[in-house]
C-alpha cells in the first residue's frame, strides 16, 4: 500500500498517541507497513484493524511482546493440569508444561501448541521447538496478518467482518478474542483507517517535502530498523 509516512505519522500522532511518538513506535509501525506490503493484501480496512489490534495488544508500543503473567498464571490459564483443562485442550496444550511454553507472544499473542504448530507449517520455522522465535518482528507480522486472514486464533478471519458488504470493526474483535474491548479497539481502527486514507500516496505523484522534524524522526526510525535487521542476521 502506498503511504506517505510523514502524513501518516502526523495523523496518528494526534489521533492515537496523544501528540507524541517515540522512535520505537515509529519504527514499529514503519516495519508493520513494510510487512503488509509483502503480503500482497490490499484491503485497507484489514490493515487498519491489524494496526488497531497491535496498538491494543502491545500496550501502544507497536513492538512484539510477551503475554503478561508468570509461569503460575500460565499454568492456571492454559495448562492441561491447570484450572481450565477444556481451554488447554482447545489450544492443543495436551502435555503438562505446554501452558507455560506456549503462552502468548508477538503482536497478537500467538497462544497454544496448535497455533504454534500452524505457524510452523505456514512459515517453515519450528516454533513448536523454539516458541521464542514468534517474538521476531518479521515472524510476528506474518503470524498476525496470515492468522487474522485465515482465522487461526478463533476460527474467524478478516473476511467475516471486513469485506465488500460491511465494515464491522466491533465484531472484528472476534478474530482475536471474543468481544473483549471491542468498542475501544473499533475506535482505534477508525482512526488508523482515517490516517491511512489521508496518507495514501499516488505512486505517480511525488511526495511533498517533509519538514525538518519529520526528516529527523524518520532518519532515526530507519536507522533503528536497519540495526534490528543487522542483529537478526
Amino acid at each position: 500500500m502506498q503511504v506517505n509516512l510523514s502524513v501518516f505519522f502526523g495523523e496518528v500522532r494526534h489521533s492515537l498517541f496523544n501528540g507524541k511518538l517515540t522512535r520505537t513506535q515509529v519504527s514499529g509501525m514503519e516495519f508493520i507497513l513494510e510487512q503488509w506490503d509483502e503480503t500482497g493484501f490490499t484491503n485497507r480496512q484489514w490493515l487498519a484493524y491489524a494496526l488497531a489490534t497491535v496498538f491494543h495488544e502491545t500496550a501502544f508500543t507497536m513492538q512484539p511482546i510477551r503475554e503478561r503473567g508468570g509461569a503460575a498464571y500460565f499454568r492456571r490459564m492454559y495448562d492441561i493440569r491447570g484450572n481450565r483443562p477444556n481451554k488447554a485442550r482447545e489450544l492443543g496444550n495436551l502435555s503438562p508444561g505446554d501452558g507455560v511454553k506456549y503462552a502468548g507472544r508477538g503482536y497478537v499473542q500467538l497462544t497454544g501448541r496448535t497455533n504454534y504448530r500452524r505457524a510452523s507449517q505456514a512459515l517453515g520455522i519450528d516454533f513448536v521447538r523454539q516458541p521464542d522465535l514468534a517474538m521476531e518482528p518479521a515472524n510476528a507480522a506474518f503470524i498476525m496478518f496470515q492468522g487474522m486472514k485465515d482465522g487461526w486464533f478463533t476460527g474467524k478471519g478478516f473476511e467475516d467482518y471486513l469485506n465488500d458488504r460491511q465494515c464491522d470493526y466491533r465484531n472484528a474483535r472476534r478474530i482475536i478474542n471474543g468481544i473483549d474491548r471491542a468498542d475501544m479497539i473499533a475506535a482505534y481502527a477508525i482512526r488508523f483507517e482515517a490516517a491511512l486514507e489521508t496518507s495514501y500516496r499516488d505512486p505517480q505523484q511525488p511526495d511533498p517535502e517533509p519538514t525538518k522534524t519529520e526528516t529527523q524522526t524518520h532518519w532515526l526510525a530507519r536507522l533503528v530498523l536497519a540495526l534490528r535487521k543487522v542483529f537478526r542476521a
